[in-house]
């Protein structure tokens, strides 16, 4: 008689165990670095060129009084449509768990103020900066054309973002600060970061994710100010291992430019006034007392979220 084991024929081991799921970039071979590029090319091609030309046909290429409010619904339902959901379906290619990949975690409101300070001290550095960066001498060509981009830039931005009633003020803020900020954060540090940190390193991730972010806006005069923004927003999300911090602190930035100009001041104010017209000293003493409040912010902003850390590990290291 035949021996069980010689009858029963073998089975692979590898053949009766379940297939590991893998995700799209996994399955295929692709480099989360490429895959992060691949986001900004499909998301870029959809928001700016798709998005971009429907707004132009529509209502023409520049807001005005009259087609303002049509141009503030495109600019929003673009960052929705365009922007924000084309994120949440790609983030799929690359996450079975898509909110611990973008990090959706709720932050502690401890977290959150020292952003406030953050965010608003950094305004006023990166707005001395620009004034600065206006006096570096530049030939003659160059310096007419970028006076003429950002001259069209504000024109186009100050429409927008201009109002004259409170309910006026809250619908910019809305498609002004809170839907980009949103959209933007998910997707620049939700995905993209975390894309970059995978295949590079997170210091890498977040030095090259500030510097696509600067580029993105299409806005050369604010490249520098723009990748400053995004490194600091970077670093929140890093830190705080939350993409809502960034969001908050986005939105914060956003929405004190709206309130500046609600109150007839210009965006581009510091508190000790307008850049363009002070001394240098005085120039230079703002951006310093400015520089060092937003170190300390970013200081205390740090010990918050270490002791957050700390409490956390002492959770989950805590006999069930």
């Amino acid at each position: 008689m035949e021996s069980l084991q010689q009858s029963t024929p073998s089975i692979p081991i590898q053949d009766s165990l379940p297939q590991a799921r893998l995700t799209f970039i996994e399955r295929y071979g692709v480099s989360p670095v490429l895959f992060g590029f691949f986001v900004l090319i499909a998301v870029f091609l959809l928001y700016q060129i798709v998005g971009g030309g429907i707004t132009i046909l529509f209502f023409g290429i520049k807001p005005t009084a009259e087609n303002v409010d049509g141009f503030r619904v495109a600019t929003g339902l673009g960052q929705l449509l365009l922007l924000l959901v084309p994120t949440i379906l790609l983030v799929r290619l690359a996450s079975f768990q898509p909110d611990q990949f973008m990090r959706v975690r709720l932050p502690s409101v401890e977290m959150l103020l020292p952003t406030i300070v953050g965010i608003f001290s950094l305004q006023q550095v990166l707005q001395i900066y620009l004034v600065i960066q206006e006096k570096i001498p530049l030939p003659e060509s160059l310096r007419t054309s970028l006076e003429r981009i950002k001259e069209l830039i504000e024109e186009v931005y100050k429409v927008l973002v201009a109002s004259y009633s409170i309910p006026e003020l809250l619908f910019v803020i809305l498609v002004v600060a809170l839907i980009p900020a949103v959209a933007e954060e998910l997707l620049f540090r939700g995905l993209v970061q975390r894309s970059f940190e995978q295949g590079l390193s997170p210091v890498k991730g977040l030095l090259l994710t500030s510097v696509i972010f600067g580029a993105y806006h299409l806005n050369p005069i604010s490249f520098i100010p723009l990748a400053a923004l995004g490194l600091y927003l970077g670093y929140l999300t890093l830190r705080s291992q939350s993409v809502w911090v960034s969001v908050f602190a986005h939105f914060c930035n956003n929405a004190f430019a709206c309130v500046a100009i609600y109150l007839n001041m210009n965006d581009d104010y510091v508190v000790t006034g307008n850049p363009e017209e002070m001394s240098v000293g005085l120039l230079l003493g703002t951006f310093a007392v400015f520089g060092f409040i937003f170190f300390l912010s970013t200081y205390y902003f740090n010990y918050v979220t270490k002791l957050h850390h700390q409490a956390s590990d002492n959770l989950v290291k805590a006999p069930s």
